[in-house]
């Protein structure tokens, strides 16, 4: 039975985590001056270690990466063409150029510049001015753009992010979190790999002005090829980077620090322990069965669950912490229920860090079934109904 094998499974997991026998010794002071972090593993999804990873942070300039996915987006769906020109308006020239004392690629106003090189500039330089002419170029203004960003982290699952402009300039609504970042970067990576490369060119120049890329994990020798660093007086010094060692990719987001000094030599600890500091073990190989849901209706009063990608559990060194997994439902099923509907999440906290949150899907379609079967799983459910309905009155009455 499906959910006798998830017990087994999540049994051996538990071994695999607190068994006995030779163990290395575990630093159990490990420890980030980051105020917030999260260390994913790029292939699994898998959680390495995380603090505050689901409290909101102002994002300044790692908004921008949310920007550079939509420009990205509308590349890939044929609506923006790397040749096409946007003016530089006086807004974006005189906001978001060298007047506003920020980060610039110095866009002279009124020029014409083609979308490229303002990604280049948005990306490499990290320029204001190239981020408000973006938006305006493609949404007609910064706020209306903003709308394109917030519409996009919610296709993306970007639950607890809001974003209020292009630029990453401050404002009180504008928050992402660190679990929410780290899955804007692993959907930059996967889904455009076509245009990933510019963050990790490692200059600029436009208009004679020769600017280095301010990601500062491309000068250090940790494997590192892109994404973004801010630099912001409300939520400290922070980035979102991703670095690659011996085949394993990790995404890195931190935020909080003191100053760029700090944020360096935390990141270099951060990846260093993620790379460095684990074991890790396969729970579930791709595809495999994980659990399964109740179906009304149909042919089949259940339906496997099965994961996409393997479900893989990384581990401290040494650690003994317990473990909880959960699958969570979206709802009931009703049929006809079709192959690959996403249909529960499979969660697993260790300790009383989340560490794996995958979505798991229906592994086969499940037909409507008889008139009679039908009518039987109606009835339950009305049934169900009344239940619930009772319940809720019994507790409202009950509380004062």
């Amino acid at each position: 039975m499906t959910l006798v094998r998830f017990g087994l499974a999540l049994f051996a997991l538990c071994l695999f985590a607190g068994g006995t026998g030779a163990r290395e010794e575990r630093d159990e002071s490990f420890s980030t001056a980051a105020g917030f972090a999260l260390i994913k593993d790029f292939d699994t999804g898998s959680v390495l270690f995380a603090k505050n990873a689901d409290d909101p942070v102002p994002p300044a300039s790692t908004a921008k990466l949310m920007t550079a996915e939509v420009v990205f987006h509308e590349l890939k769906e044929g609506r923006l063409k790397l040749d096409d020109i946007f003016d530089v308006s006086e807004h974006a020239w005189r906001d978001g150029g060298a007047h506003a004392h920020g980060a610039a690629t110095f866009l002279a106003l009124h020029s014409h510049v083609r979308v490229e090189d303002l990604l280049r500039g948005l990306i490499i330089q990290s320029g204001n001015d190239a981020a408000i002419a973006l938006a305006e170029g493609i949404a007609g203004t910064e706020e209306k753009f903003a709308e394109m960003m917030n519409r996009r982290a919610a296709e993306l699952g970007m639950a607890k992010s809001h974003f209020a402009n292009a630029r990453g300039k401050f404002d009180p609504s504008q928050r992402v979190t660190p679990r929410d970042m780290a899955l804007l970067a692993e959907h930059v990576i996967r889904g455009y790999p076509e245009y990933y490369h510019y963050f990790g060119e490692k200059e600029f120049t436009w208009n004679r002005i020769r600017q280095l890329n301010r990601n500062p994990l491309l000068s250090m020798d940790l494997g590192a090829d892109g994404l973004k660093a801010a630099d912001a007086a409300d939520g400290g010094f922070g980035l979102v980077g991703t670095a690659v060692q011996d085949g394993q990719r990790l995404i890195l987001v931190i935020n909080g620090l003191n100053s760029a000094s700090e944020r360096t030599e935390e990141a270099r600890k951060l990846f260093n322990y993620g790379f460095h500091g684990f074991d890790h073990r396969v729970v579930f190989p791709a595809g495999a069965t994980v659990g399964a849901a109740s179906v009304y209706g149909g042919s089949s009063d259940q339906v496997a669950l099965v994961s996409e990608r393997p479900i893989v559990l990384f581990a401290p060194r040494g650690e003994s912490d317990k473990l909880l997994a959960k699958i969570v439902y979206t709802g009931p099923l009703a049929a006809p229920v079709e192959a690959g509907r996403e249909a529960a999440r499979l969660k697993i906290w260790r300790s009383d860090m989340l560490v794996v949150d995958e979505p798991l899907k229906t592994g086969e379609a499940v037909p409507l079934g008889g008139i009679t079967q039908r009518a039987f799983d109606a009835s339950l459910e009305l049934a169900g109904d009344a239940v619930r309905q009772a319940l809720k009155g019994q507790w409202a009455h009950k509380t004062p």
